[in-house]
């Protein structure tokens, strides 16, 4: 199952057409091909799904569902954790 966790924009690279996001402390680049020109900006949160930006989120609404990812992954061991936020990078229908 591929899930789509709340990402915070933290760079934007104009010249490559990507952004860096950081998705609960793992920074990892995605595509902005999807979206229209200058729609993403830094402090924006943002669902990525195999490796480009498909929308963004209200601030409040990214940061609820981060509060409930937290309390999912407080439970888990740390490897589990890092491959929930990575699971993106082994998504089947990812195109790349």
């Amino acid at each position: 199952m591929c899930l789509s966790i709340p990402s915070k924009v933290v760079k934007i690279d104009k010249e490559r057409n990507v952004v860096t996001v950081d998705t609960m402390g793992i920074t990892r680049e995605a595509g902005l091909d999807l979206m229209e020109e200058d729609d993403v900006k830094v402090g924006d949160y943002v669902l990525l799904h195999i490796g480009f930006i498909m929308n963004k989120l209200d601030e409040a609404d990214a940061l609820e569902s981060l509060k409930v990812y937290s309390e999912l992954v407080e439970k888990m061991d740390e490897q589990e954790r890092q491959n929930l936020v990575e699971e993106d990078d082994n998504c089947p229908n990812r195109g790349r």
